[in-house]
């Protein structure tokens, strides 16, 4: 028996991002401080066994059919392995995908193939190799290519490249896509949104959509194909003619929340209805003091239940809005950075 994680306004939530754990082998300046985040203690952590049995209710009581483990960064955690094992036999034939920096991937790609991963997406954010160690204080780009070359040997695909759109990555944006599509990778320009733990995003500075197809247009000739999927956040364009693409996710000035169907369970095991939200559900409590199966559903709907619009925004009371777009002026910061929620 299913039961749906359908919200006020009649979205359904078909994707569960998990967050493994708060680490991460860089320090993305629009993710992570300097010094990273402050270290969650392992016992707070979800277990393997935990994830597992979450991962079965999710899926079996209330639709998820798809999932994807993030952090931090998944591949610093040891027991990853046993993590996408349980999951694969907790819910046999759910896509079971990551994100990932790609650090350490080439030496662990095949036992997590094994295990039942079945893509991954690798964030890059420059092919240079002075940029990228400014952007991610960390000079680690060549073992971010060898990561990416053993998902491509082992089946990883479509593989597809996760670029943040910020003013010092913009010059270099035709340079990572003719990079990208000369290594059959699928890339996907981001809008920057206020979830960096140093608090330093500003209106003022944001990089949009808009901008990137006016520097890509430069180099390319595109052509919008729009999206096969409405819940996918990614506008696609056909470049010099097909049949490579390139995506951009506009979450701040062409925002698709009002086509979201995702939920988010962080690390420690609080669920999350929006990445902009600040209220949290305490599974990890729930699982640990003996709760059931309906017990969990019961929770997650009622979490779910009371999802926000938009951008941690909400609608009158009783209304449907018209549209799915909230301001930028409006873009409210999150309570968590994205390192600490979970991508």
């Amino acid at each position: 028996m299913t039961d749906a994680l359908v919200d006020r306004f009649g979205r359904v939530a078909r994707d569960l991002r998990i967050s493994i754990t708060e680490k991460c082998s860089l320090r993305c300046t629009y993710c992570m401080p300097a010094e990273g985040l402050p270290m969650i203690a392992r016992s707070a952590l979800l277990t393997p066994e935990e994830i597992a049995r979450l991962v079965r209710v999710a899926v079996h009581r209330l639709g998820i059919e798809e999932i994807r483990f993030t952090g931090g960064e998944p591949l610093v955690r040891h027991d990853l392995v046993e993590i996408i094992r349980l999951a694969h036999e907790a819910a046999p034939g759910v896509p079971l995908s990551m994100t990932t920096n790609a650090i350490g991937l080439d030496k662990r790609v095949a036992s997590l193939v094994a295990a039942g991963l079945t893509r991954v997406n690798i964030s890059l954010d420059t092919v240079d190799r002075q940029h990228f160690a400014e952007l991610t204080r960390r000079d680690r780009l060549p073992t971010v290519l060898a990561g990416i070359a053993a998902a491509h040997d082992a089946g990883l695909t479509p593989l597809k490249i996760n670029a943040v759109l910020m003013p010092e990555t913009l010059a270099g944006a035709t340079d990572l896509l003719a990079w990208a599509i000369e290594h059959d990778c699928r890339l996907r320009f981001i809008e920057q949104m206020p979830l960096d733990a140093d608090h330093l995003w500003t209106r003022e500075s944001l990089v949009t959509a808009d901008d990137l197809l006016a520097v890509l247009s430069e180099r390319f000739t595109l052509a919008a194909v729009g999206r096969d999927d409405p819940s996918a956040p990614a506008e696609e364009w056909s470049v010099d003619g097909g049949p490579a693409t390139v995506g951009i996710i506009a979450s701040v000035t062409r925002s698709f929340c009002g086509d979201c169907d995702r939920t988010r369970l962080t690390a420690e095991g609080t669920l999350r209805s929006c990445l902009f939200s600040s209220e949290e559900t305490d599974l990890r409590t729930l699982l640990r003091e003996g709760a059931t199966d309906d017990d969990l559903v019961h929770a997650w709907q009622s979490t779910m239940w009371a999802k926000p619009f938009a951008h941690g925004l909400d609608a009158p009371a009783g209304t449907r809005p018209t549209t799915a777009l909230a301001t930028t002026e409006d873009f409210a910061p999150s309570s968590r950075s994205m390192g600490a929620i979970g991508g």
